[in-house]
Formats: C-alpha cells, sequence, structure tokens
C-alpha cells in the first residue's frame, strides 16, 4: 500500500534526515572551551554561508563574513520604488514545502508564505497554454485538449517503467535508506551517462506517441513549466526533481525570500541555544554591522591555518575557512592556492556548468488580470508559450495593492536572446509576445514605475543561475558533496570546506544550499577538535553508512 507520509527532500543520494537534526534538543554538537570565540571565515552571504553561519555562531564560533556583492546571494529580492514592499523575485522565488530544512529557518524567522501561482494551479487560477499560434485556457489538466493529458499520463508511465518511481518514492517517504538507498544506487549508473531527452525519448511511453508529444512536454513539461531546457542534463538530476517533490507544492515567501538570509543575519537566538555568546547576539553584531569585502585570495599559512585576504588588500588568518560562492569564482575571481583542493576536486569544481537565466519584471496599478471577461474567464492568466517570453507569472498582491508581473522568465538560449538588451527593450519584447496571446489586453497602460530585469550569467559574482549536471557529472558532485569529510584528507587539504546548491545533488534549490551548509558545520566543528552530540549523530557520523554510491574513476 503506497506510504500517505510527505515527501521531503531527504536524499536519495545521501539519505540524512537535516530537518530532524536541527529540530534535536541536544544541538548540533559542541567545540573544545578552548575554541569558542574563535574566529572562523564564511566567504558569501547567501543562504548556504549564513545559514553556516548561524549554526556556527550557536556552538559559540565567530563567524568572519566576507560578502563581494549583497547579501542574500541568489535570494535576491529587488523592491520597486514607491511600491511599498512590493518585490520582484530576480534569484529563487518558488520554494518546494519538501526542502525541510530550509522551512526550519522561514519558520524560526516567523515569515509568511503562499501558495507558488504555478501553471495549472488554484494559486494561479488561469493558466493559458499558446503554442504554435494556439491558445488554451485551463483551471486543471481536464479543461486542457486530450494532448496534454496524453503527456503528462507519458511521463508518468516513463517515470514508473524506467526508475520503479513509485516504489522509489515510498521509500523515501517512509525514509526507509536501506531500501531507498537499494533501489537509487541500482539507478545511478543506469542513469547517469544519459540525457534527460534521453530518458524522454527511449521511454515505451514517449515512443508510442508522436514527436509532437515530445515538442508539447519539452515546452509545458510538468509541475512548474516547460523542460526542454533542461534536456541536455543528466537524466539523475531531473529524477531527483521529481523524486523529492521539488516541482510541486512551491510557496512563495511573502514581502520576499530574501528576508531569510537577512533575518539569520539579524536574527538573535535564545539565549539558551548559544554557547559562549550571551543574548543578543547575531552575526550581525559579531561582524560590526556588515560583512567584511569579497575575497581576492586564499592561501595556507603556518600550523595548519589559511589565510584569508581581502579586495583592500587586508589579510587575516583562521583555523577554518567555509566558501559558499559558485565555484567557477575559485579560479576566476580568486587566487585560491592551487595545494589546497586535490587535483579531482578542481576538476569537479571547473567543470560545473551553469545554465542562464533570465527574468523581466513589471509592477501594475492593480491585479487587473481578474477581470472577466464575457464568456467567464479572467482576462489573462499565467501563461506558459513556445513565443519569446516562454513563462509570464502573475502575482497578486490583494485588490487594493499593485500586483506584479514577471513578464519572461527564460533559461539558456532564451535566456540569451535577452542578454545583449537593456530593460526597457526587454520589456517592449516582451509585451510584443504578449499581445499575439492577449490583443485585446492593454497590459501596458497598467504598467507603474520602473521595470527591473537580470541576467545571471552577466553578473561578474555569479556567471550563471544554477547548475546543470551533464551526463557523466556524477563523479564530479561525489566529489563536491563528500568534501567536507576530511579525516582521509592529507594535511595540505584539510580546513577548508565548501556548500551552495552548486555543490549539492539539487542545483537551483535552496535546499542544497541549506544541506551542503550544515554538512560543512559537521565537518568544520570536526576539523576543529568538537564532535556531535551522541543523542544526535550528525551527517559526519551517518556518511560512512549512507554516503552516496561511489562509481569508480
Amino acid at each position: 500500500m503506497p506510504s500517505n507520509k510527505p515527501v521531503t527532500v531527504f536524499g536519495p543520494d545521501f539519505p540524512f534526515a537535516y530537518d530532524d537534526w536541527l529540530r534535536h534538543p541536544a544541538g548540533l554538537g559542541a567545540l573544545p572551551r578552548e575554541l569558542l570565540g574563535a574566529e572562523v571565515a564564511i566567504v558569501g552571504a547567501g543562504m548556504a554561508g549564513l545559514t553556516a553561519a548561524h549554526e556556527l555562531m550557536k556552538l559559540g564560533l565567530k563567524p568572519v563574513v566576507y560578502e563581494a556583492s549583497r547579501l542574500g546571494g541568489r535570494l535576491r529580492s529587488q523592491a520597486f520604488d514607491g511600491g511599498h514592499g512590493v518585490v520582484a523575485e530576480l534569484g529563487g522565488m518558488r520554494f518546494p514545502r519538501s526542502g525541510t530544512a530550509f522551512f526550519h529557518y522561514v519558520d524560526q524567522l516567523g515569515l509568511a508564505t503562499r501558495p507558488f501561482p504555478n501553471p495549472l494551479t488554484p494559486a494561479a487560477g488561469c493558466t493559458v497554454i499558446d503554442l504554435e499560434g494556439r491558445t488554451h485556457r485551463a483551471r486543471t489538466l481536464a479543461d486542457l485538449p486530450p494532448l496534454f493529458s496524453e503527456v503528462a499520463q507519458a511521463w508518468a508511465d516513463a517515470l514508473e517503467q524506467g526508475a520503479g518511481f513509485g516504489e522509489l518514492q515510498d521509500a523515501l517517504r517512509e525514509r526507509d535508506v536501506p531500501r531507498l538507498k537499494a533501489l537509487w544506487d541500482r539507478l545511478v549508473p543506469l542513469w547517469d551517462d544519459r540525457t534527460f531527452y534521453d530518458f524522454v525519448a527511449q521511454s515505451r511511453a514517449f515512443q508510442r506517441l508522436s514527436f509532437h508529444h515530445r515538442e508539447v512536454f519539452g515546452q509545458v513539461g510538468f509541475g512548474t513549466g516547460g523542460w526542454d531546457s533542461d534536456f541536455p542534463n543528466s537524466m539523475l538530476e531531473i529524477l531527483r526533481v521529481v523524486l523529492t517533490g521539488c516541482d510541486e507544492n512551491q510557496h512563495l515567501v511573502v514581502g520576499g525570500v530574501q528576508q531569510v538570509p537577512q533575518g539569520l543575519w539579524q536574527h538573535a537566538p535564545d539565549a539558551k541555544s548559544l554557547t559562549h555568546w550571551g543574548a543578543g547576539t547575531s552575526l550581525a553584531q559579531l561582524n560590526g554591522g556588515a560583512p567584511r569585502p569579497g575575497v581576492a585570495a586564499i592561501a595556507r599559512a603556518s600550523h595548519g591555518q589559511i589565510d584569508v585576504t581581502d579586495v583592500l588588500g587586508n589579510t587575516r588568518r583562521y583555523p577554518a575557512v567555509l566558501v559558499t560562492c559558485q565555484s567557477w569564482l575559485l579560479t576566476t575571481q580568486i587566487a585560491v592556492e592551487e595545494s589546497l583542493f586535490s587535483h579531482k576536486l578542481w576538476m569537479a569544481l571547473d567543470r560545473t556548468r551553469y545554465m542562464q537565466s533570465s527574468k523581466t519584471f513589471v509592477m501594475v496599478d492593480r491585479p487587473f488580470w481578474n477581470d472577466l471577461k464575457a464568456d467567464g474567464w479572467p482576462v489573462m492568466g499565467m501563461t506558459l508559450t513556445d513565443r519569446l517570453t516562454r513563462g509570464t507569472y502573475l502575482f497578486d498582491n490583494g485588490p487594493d495593492k499593485p500586483g506584479v508581473i514577471c513578464l519572461s522568465y527564460a533559461w539558456m538560449s532564451d535566456a540569451l536572446k535577452m542578454l545583449p538588451h537593456p530593460t526597457a527593450r526587454r520589456v517592449q519584447l516582451a509585451l510584443s509576445a504578449l499581445k499575439k496571446i492577449y490583443p485585446d489586453v492593454d497590459i501596458a497602460s497598467h504598467v507603474i514605475g520602473d521595470p527591473i530585469s537580470v541576467s545571471w550569467e552577466a553578473d561578474p559574482y555569479f556567471l550563471g543561475a544554477f547548475k546543470g549536471a551533464l551526463p557523466g557529472h556524477y563523479r564530479y558532485n561525489h566529489r563536491m558533496v563528500g568534501h567536507f569529510m576530511q579525516d582521509a584528507l592529507p594535511e595540505a587539504e584539510r580546513g577548508l570546506f565548501i556548500a551552495g546548491d552548486d555543490v549539492s545533488f539539487t542545483p537551483a534549490w535552496v535546499e542544497g544550499a541549506v544541506q551542503t551548509a550544515l554538512n560543512a558545520v559537521a565537518g568544520m566543528v570536526r576539523h576543529l577538535g568538537g564532535a556531535s552530540h551522541p543523542d544526535n549523530p550528525g551527517p559526519c557520523e551517518a556518511w560512512p553508512g549512507m554516503g552516496p554510491v561511489a562509481l569508480g574513476d
């Protein structure tokens, strides 16, 4: 009988219960008394860096945070001028409830969330699918022509036939580690070398259908919209997304997700949960109110210490350092001494492949899309199309408040089409495309304030939006994720840790950033002579028995 327990991001590669570890009253561990108050460096003030800094502070260390750009990383919520708190979510904007470690911090900070207006969800109200010049309106899948149901059923059948999806997800729901590992570890060598498109095209379910069905699947996709930009990626990566529920039951953070990293920066934990520090201690207070400048160099010093030099030439020495910036920056912007990582790990860091992404937002005077036409349908809906905009999302902040339209959310080649254009031109192009779908709707007349756009590949501190693992990259991921386990490393490679969603097996999802940050916390505590509490063993204790399956080199 199928399990009715919730799906969470529990592995599957390393099925460790981070949510349980975080909630345990014994805490995450303890450090030797003589190290309490010692400084450690955190490079990057995104979600990974501030998660780790927050937990290390609670354990009694003094995290010194460095940031080259702005606090929050790719959790970037930009307010519209005059919008009274109305924001554009330039980075992460939809967060699956299955990401229980991330929501641990959302709930801790008391932030409100609400369902994200994804296609064919109640939060979207109306979904409009426009393909090959034909437009369909729908509230549920049943409102669409049979073609779309055939595509959805073929995808479900392909997952079951090719991966035994139901049994695999039941094991994950039950958190049955031996069963989950046995099922997943068998799939790793079968699917690491094959692309997402290969999985779809070679499946029995899609082979009995037309090419047009695969086309529609790429344009409309499943859960969050079109996925053809991911067709070149390893099928393992896509399988993780659907297995762990990352593509469904997604929420937004009311007022902007940047409140989460900003909240961790300002948050003063209850004195009972702090070691060494007094009541009222926060990361902001320990860092004098602001992070230190960006990092220019990281080098080995004497007695196992590590020197961190910022862009102003100031060098400080630490017993341990955590780097959370995107891995390409370790060769293009930060002069990292080569011997700090093995050549195998450098290969993994260097071959990480980042995907492009662009978004264009406007603020509007009201959520006019809720106005009804004569046929009873709203004048506009969440829109998926093969036109330039690809995905258009509507954010209703209430009838008496300005709304927000994400005119275009595009990835890879669709994002690159926007790269040369200034924001005003991007808005013109998007409005022109949407006019062909909504010829009777004057979107421009509702626009107020200045539009906002982003191309993450053009940001010198990111060089892309998120990682997309190619076939054959599992071994690289394994090296990066497991780097927090440093007992067996040569002395010259110890003390420098890495974290971030691009280090994780779940890139593009903030849960990967949080989980790898918690791995780094455990590894750093161990490196400094501390340990997890015996009643609450952490990732270091769990890794030898349930770490990812190794594929031979």
